[in-house]
Formats: structure tokens, C-alpha cells, sequence
């Protein structure tokens, strides 16, 4: 039966029931470390993607996103303290569901790896471009340079997004050769995000005007399944900004009494971010307005060559929602031209480096499942040199890179979220499932009312994608129908657990991966973390 293989749990844990870890980590300390690890690209980046979806409704977007998150988070939290090795969702599934399903799992993210870091390096390109070369050097890029023909419509001149693309392979040559950065530094990175936000907070909330918050949701709360558009269709967007807040789960390992401070941690740090997105939001939304550009059947433009043609004329020059570096581009708007340049400084330091977690996410997923036999194990093969996985390596960069240059960071945002959101839901439904077929294994952390948190999760997940753009929905299904049929044609013959070869112990990826930036400060005492950090 294609349903019928299990790699058993134990063989799964048979390296982490060696190890033990110190349980050092407090409420507040787990607190800030999620803090630190969620905020990142899409508040940089989506904000103004968001206000065109949803209008000033944008603030509780936040919200609802945030809603998802607390729930998937608290099931991350224990299946990631039962099953503290690498792999994440597609290890977890195949404990529990079965090799098929763990195997669309993992195809799953690594669409969401690798489209994420192909989002993020359009959303650095922006600044780059904008901050960096025309602000600050006075040199003028042009378009059909720096944008992709999807981001400008073909009539306004847009070919490559070339900055896009050259970061994602920088990131991909030094991931290739490896890298190890101290968490003294990650923090610096960190600090620099928070007080940019901060600072952007502090400058815009004084000069709100009211009227830009009306009409409040001018596509409504629902803009219908596939529309992509509404306060949901952008909270199915802004997703993206929460991207991260899984790190915090696996560190129930590491926390001192995890049953209260792991809930704390979660809820905390998702609910620390929500408030900061909502007022970043509802400063540049009430600082300079944030009303979408609406088709002629009353619907906003979603990303594509009608609004890049609207956002082209002088009507619109200027609007938060045709702005590519959004909160730079409030604060220039109100006069506050220097802040504004260090902000989009901050994007441009800090973003690659998230690139860099989320190339590293991509090769760790594709070698686990290349170490499984699902997927040939010549993409697993280690550098002699550099003991990096460079075939993998090389392959993912390539693709990132490509798609970089030719899609709007919007578009590759929705479409990452649509991996993503499976992914939540199919590790809801594990622990769910753990709960019932294997009830006595210990649990470090234990989920709350597992049924309602289970099932709201599933929910919310589903709630979201249905709310996706269309186009990014029907990604998910495409892109898992082509992985299945490499799984019928190559893994399901060639699989260890199909072939009877069950390892006893299972080798560290860590022990063969470099460390990289985002990741050494929650990795240093756990080599066996879950997921990257964004």
C-alpha cells in the first residue's frame, strides 16, 4: 500500500535519545529569542503588497495571521520536544503518516525554502536599488534591470530583476563554501531590525491622519476563495511576516519547565510582533494613506502588469501601495529623508542574511530526503573541501536565482505561504495523531485541549491558502503532482525504508553543514533544531 510504510520512531530517535540537552532557557529568554527570530522580511517588504490587498484593514490582517500562527506554533512545540532531530515536518510525517505522505510534506517546503529565499531577495533587491544606488550614490538603475516582467507588465520595460539574482547566488557561493558566524553578531543584526522599526513607529504614529483610514476594508473582510484580496486574502499574504516563529517550539528541548514557559514563548513572541506589525502598518498606513488601486470591477489589482501600469503613472507615483521599499518610502514622504535611507539600510544588512537561513533550509530538507533514498543520493554527496552538500547546493541556488529575476516579491511570497500552510497542517494533524497511537512516549511539552488546537490549526491553515491568489493555490497542487510522480518513478523503488534499511543511527546533518548567520545562536546547544530561522 502506498500509504503503508512508517519509518519507525524509534530509529528516528535513536541519535537525539543520546544526547542531552540543558534545560537553560527562561519565559523571557524564550520570549525575545522568538522576537528576534520572526521579525524579518515581510514587514521590510510586504507591507505595501499587503495595503494593496487590503487597504488601512491591513492592521488586522496582522491579526488574523498572528491567530494561525499561535495555534500551528503550540503543535510545533510538541512534536518538535518528542522528535528533536533534523528534517522538520517531512521527518515528522514520515514517524507518523507515512512515507508518501512525509514525502509530499517535503516537497511542500521545499517550495516554501525556496521561493521564500527567491521573495526575500526580490524584497532586498528594492531596497538596494532604490536606497542604496539612486538615494544615497545618485545612480539611477534602469528598470528593465532591476524588475522582472511580471513586477512591471511587459508594456513598461521590466526584463531581469538583476540585483535579485546576484544576491541569491552571493548567498548560494558563500553557503557553498561555508561560513560561520558568531551569535554575537546575529544579535547586532537583530538590534539593527527592531530599532529600525522602532524608530519608524515613533516618527509616523505622530502625524496619523484619521481620514486615511477610511473606508476602513474597501475589498471587505473577504474578498472570495481565490481573489488573494480582503483583510483575510491579506493576511494570507502577510503569513509571510511570521515566517520563523516555529524556532521557538524547538527549543522546548532547552527550556527550563516547558509546559509553562514554551506557551509563553509562543504566545509571547507572536503577540510582541503582532502589536509591532499593527503599528508599523498603521503608521505608514495613516502617515501617507494606504488605499489600493482598484480594477474597474471594484477589486484591487493583484500584483501584475495592471498594476505596475497604474503604479507607472503620476497618480499613483507616490502611493504606499506602488512603493517596491514601503517603509523607507513613508518616511521620505514625511520628510524625513535621512531616517528613512537608514532604514532602508537596515533591510539591506539585514535581508541576506535571511536568505542565507532559507537557502540553508532548502539543502537541509533536500538531504534528508536525498539520506532516505527518496530523492538520489548523489545530491547528498559532501564536498571533500568545503563539507558542504555543494550538488544540492548549487541546484537550489540556481532555481532561487532564476526566480528572483523574472517574479515579483508578492507573487513568491503567496506561493511560499501556499508550501508553508500544508506543511502547518499536516504537523497538526501528527500530533493529533501521536496522541492517539502512541500515548505513553514522553512529552516535554504538552498541547493544551489537543483537539481544538489541532483542528483550529487545520482550520486556519486551510482558511488561509483558500484566501490565497489563485494562481498561488493551484501552484501547490501542480507543484505536488509533479513530486509524486517522481516519487512513484524513482522514490518509492529506491527508498531505504522500501528496501528494508532502517538506520539505527542517523548522522548529524550538522556534523556536514556549515553554521550560518540567524541560525548559530539557537543551534549552539542544540544541533538538532528543526526548522531555519527567517
Amino acid at each position: 500500500m502506498i500509504f503503508g510504510r512508517v519509518k519507525p520512531l524509534d530509529a528516528i530517535l535513536a541519535t537525539a535519545e543520546k544526547k542531552s540537552l540543558k534545560r537553560s532557557l527562561g519565559a523571557i529568554q524564550l520570549t525575545l529569542f522568538g522576537v528576534g527570530c520572526i521579525i524579518g522580511t515581510g514587514i521590510f517588504v510586504l507591507t505595501s503588497v499587503g495595503a494593496q490587498k487590503a487597504g488601512p484593514g491591513l492592521i488586522l490582517s496582522f491579526v488574523v495571521a498572528g491567530a494561525v500562527c499561535v495555534v500551528a506554533a503550540l503543535c510545533y512545540a510538541e512534536i518538535a520536544s518528542m522528535i528533536p532531530v533534523a528534517g522538520s515536518a517531512y521527518t515528522y510525517s514520515y514517524a507518523v503518516q507515512g512515507e508518501f505522505l512525509a514525502w509530499t510534506v517535503g516537497w511542500a517546503l521545499l517550495l516554501e525554502y525556496a521561493v521564500g529565499a527567491s521573495a526575500v531577495s526580490v524584497g532586498w533587491s528594492n531596497y538596494f536599488v532604490n536606497t542604496v544606488m539612486e538615494r544615497s550614490w545618485g545612480i539611477d538603475v534602469p528598470d528593465w534591470l532591476s524588475a522582472g516582467p511580471q513586477a512591471l507588465g511587459g508594456a513598461v520595460g521590466g526584463f531581469i530583476n538583476l540585483p535579485a539574482a546576484v544576491i541569491a547566488l552571493l548567498m548560494t557561493g558563500l553557503l557553498l563554501l561555508g561560513t560561520s558566524e558568531s551569535a554575537k553578531f546575529n544579535a547586532i543584526l537583530v538590534a539593527i531590525k527592531v530599532t529600525a522599526l522602532t524608530a519608524f513607529v515613533i516618527l509616523t504614529l505622530p502625524v496619523m491622519d484619521p481620514a486615511n483610514f477610511e473606508p476602513f476594508a474597501p475589498a471587505g473582510m473577504f474578498g472570495g476563495i481565490g481573489s488573494g484580496v480582503g483583510i483575510v486574502g491579506a493576511a494570507a499574504t502577510m503569513f509571510f511576516a511570521y515566517v520563523g516563529f516555529d524556532a521557538v517550539s524547538t527549543a522546548a528541548e532547552e527550556t527550563k519547565n516547558p509546559q509553562r514557559n514554551v506557551p509563553i514563548g509562543l504566545i509571547g513572541s507572536l503577540a510582541i510582533c503582532t502589536i509591532f506589525y499593527m503599528l508599523v502598518s498603521a503608521g505608514a498606513v495613516g502617515a501617507i494613506g494606504g488605499a489600493p488601486i482598484m480594477g474597474p470591477d471594484g477589486v484591487p489589482y493583484n500584483a501584475g502588469p495592471a498594476l505596475s501600469a497604474a503604479c507607472a503613472t503620476a497618480q499613483y507615483a507616490d502611493a504606499l501601495v506602488c512603493s517596491p521599499e514601503p517603509l523607507a518610502h513613508v518616511l521620505q514622504e514625511i520628510g524625513y529623508g535621512t531616517t528613512g535611507n537608514l532604514i532602508g539600510y537596515a533591510a539591506f544588512i539585514a535581508l541576506p542574511s535571511v536568505i542565507l537561513i532559507l537557502l540553508f533550509g532548502q539543502t537541509r530538507i533536500f538531504f534528508v530526503m536525498a539520506r532516505d533514498g527518496l530523492l538520489p543520493e548523489a545530491l547528498s554527496k559532501i564536498h571533500p573541501k568545503w563539507q558542504t552538500p555543494h550538488v544540492v547546493t548549487i541546484i537550489t541556488g540556481l532555481a532561487v536565482a532564476t526566480a528572483a529575476a523574472f517574479f515579483p516579491v508578492g507573487a513568491l511570497a503567496d506561493i511560499a505561504n501556499a508550501g508553508t500552510l500544508y506543511a502547518f497542517a499536516m504537523v497538526a494533524i501528527a500530533v493529533w495523531q501521536l496522541r492517539k497511537t502512541d500515548p505513553n512516549r514522553p512529552r516535554p511539552f504538552r498541547v493544551p485541549a489537543i483537539g481544538v488546537i489541532a483542528s483550529l490549526t487545520v482550520f486556519g491553515c486551510v482558511f488561509l491558502f483558500t484566501n490565497l491568489p489563485l494562481e498561488a493555490i493551484l501552484v501547490l497542487p501542480i507543484w505536488t503532482a509533479i513530486g509524486v510522480l517522481i516519487y512513484l518513478a524513482y522514490g518509492r523503488r529506491k527508498s531505504h525504508l522500501g528496501r528494508g534499511i532502517v538506520e539505527v543511527h542517523e548522522p548529524e546533518i550538522h556534523d556536514i553543514q556549515p553554521t550560518i548567520p540567524g541560525v548559530d545562536e539557537d543551534r549552539a546547544s542544540d544541533p538538532n533544531a528543526n526548522r531555519p530561522l527567517t
